[in-house]
């Protein structure tokens, strides 16, 4: 196993165990212990300091690692390389901020007659070294990946900083702090993770602060460009999967009650398409190097694989998740979440479009017409915008649940028929219906199996009956050839 495949089987084994923590911290301990005021303030803290940071960076993430290659040097000053990410970020930072703290008094305004609005007041100014931190991180984390050292870092963004959330959350349940405390605790926990990730990185001595060099300086707006580029494209893919939540705290009286439910709701949906990202890793590097040699078939073949084993997954998740309605309120623990589970499946539904979609995005933005994507992209969070602006005073929370799914839709719908017209490739084929028609079959078994009385019995017999059905359909249909092969070597074994 050669250093890329370990790092790459680490970075998998912590980001399933990142999942879980989260899972564990969001759903069982934030339920109990929080009210879904905090739960929504805390998820609008997250959103916004990524947001915060991805902008104030004005894209300094991707000019290192477009770049830094092109200045590494032995000396390991790399003409100044180091110096010049530093100065570059701390002045996007100083220049966001201020316009942060100019807009203080409007975003207050608009947010106090909403439930939550306090902690919006009295912490805002904690959202200032919370995006500062993840900012830090973010740069120095990409500085690690262009001298192949990515596992620490992906431990301390996936697994340390929800320990510690698990840690604080657990003070304030035994009431040794209060949510004020949890909040100095998240925070603080950010700057360790950047001190530590600094750390490693002066240890191993690959950078050397130096005077930026003159090649790096005439080379500045070359990385401006390309730095704003970037970030439009890359800020925007994180608002389509923010801006619902954003938007609903902005546009609603419930505010971060809202935020709170349909956070949560998001998160366990999220756990649908984790398999299907693990599943398409690799199938993104042969992509890549298929477009080196033109190889448009193996494109295709690669394109129609990854969205009937993604679809078929999500499906099968999907359905466990809906039949045990019951389970995952009682997990839950608040009662008002019963009353915005549909929320929930509108949502998973959105995730199911865009991974029965596939690789269309991909493929289209490893081409030569890879600038199009931001377009596509931009579009899409104009688009959510609107659709935002329109349903969520309508329908409050399903009004954004249904934005999402309808710009996940609009937006794999265009790169599908871009990549159709350009390339003559599509991944839509009998499988696809015949996935369909087993995901009927299955949710109706599931909805219609006579309930047991304890919820836990419950789930287990239904999610067995229901996934054996499903398991032996999609295996006699032949929907997947690969997943065929997998159950024919397991059948001989046994």
């Amino acid at each position: 196993m050669n250093l890329l495949q370990k790092q790459g089987f680490f970075n998998s084994l912590i980001l399933y165990a990142g999942v879980a923590l989260g899972f564990f911290n969001l759903i069982i301990l934030f339920q109990r212990i929080l009210t879904t005021e905090e739960i929504g303030f805390f998820i609008l803290m997250g959103t916004i300091s990524l947001l915060y940071a991805q902008l104030a960076g004005l894209g300094i993430g991707n000019i290192i690692l477009k770049y830094f290659p092109y200045y590494r040097s032995d000396d390991k000053k790399h003409g100044g390389f180091a110096s010049f990410v530093t100065v570059w970020s701390l002045i996007g930072f100083a220049i966001f901020t201020v316009l942060f703290v100019v807009f203080k008094d409007f975003i207050i305004s608009y947010y106090k007659n909403k439930n939550g609005a306090p902690l919006l007041i009295r912490y805002f100014y904690y959202l200032i070294p919370l995006s500062f931190f993840t900012l830090v991180f973010s740069v120095l984390e990409n500085l690690a990946l262009t001298v192949f050292k990515n596992v620490l870092s992906s431990f301390l963004r996936e697994v340390g900083l929800r320990l510690f959330t698990t840690a604080g959350v657990l003070l304030i349940a035994i009431k040794l702090v209060d949510y004020h405390v949890f909040l100095m605790i998240y925070i603080t926990a950010n700057l360790v993770a950047v001190l530590v990730l600094l750390a490693y990185i002066r240890k191993g001595r690959h950078f050397k602060f130096s005077t930026v060099g003159a090649q790096l300086l005439s080379e500045r707006k070359t990385f401006f460009s390309y730095g704003v580029f970037t970030v439009l494209s890359g800020s925007s893919f994180v608002m389509i999967q923010n801006l619902d939540t954003l938007m609903l705290s902005m546009l609603t009286k419930e505010s971060f009650s809202y935020v709170g439910i349909y956070g949560t709701f998001f998160a366990i949906a999220v756990v649908i398409s984790l398999p299907a990202k693990a599943l398409s890793r690799t199938s993104l590097q042969i992509i890549a190097q298929s477009w080196v040699t033109n190889d448009l078939a193996k494109i295709g073949k690669i394109y129609y694989k990854t969205s009937v084993v993604q679809m078929l997954i999500g499906c099968l998740l999907f359905i466990g998740l809906v039949i045990n309605r019951s389970f995952i309120i009682m997990l839950l623990h608040k009662p008002e979440y019963a009353n915005y589970f549909n929320v929930f499946i509108i949502v998973g539904v959105a995730f199911l479009v865009d991974m029965t979609g596939g690789l269309n995005g991909y493929i289209m933005n490893v081409s030569k017409y890879y600038k199009l994507t931001t377009v596509f992209i931009v579009s899409g969070v104009v688009f959510c915008v609107l659709s935002n602006l329109v349903l969520i005073p309508m329908l409050g929370m399903m009004g954004a649940a249904l934005s999402y799914l309808i710009t996940m839709f609009v937006l794999n719908f265009a790169y599908w028929l871009f990549v159709k017209i350009k390339f003559n490739l599509q991944p839509l084929a009998m499988a696809h219906v015949y996935i369909l028609l087993i995901f009927t079959v299955c949710l109706l078994i599931g909805l219609y199996l006579p309930s047991l009385k304890n919820v836990f019995a419950d789930m287990i017999y239904r999610s067995v009956i229901v996934g054996v059905v499903y398991v032996f359909l999609a295996y006699i249909l032949k929907i997947s050839e690969d997943i065929n092969i997998v159950f024919d070597r397991i059948l001989k074994k046994v």
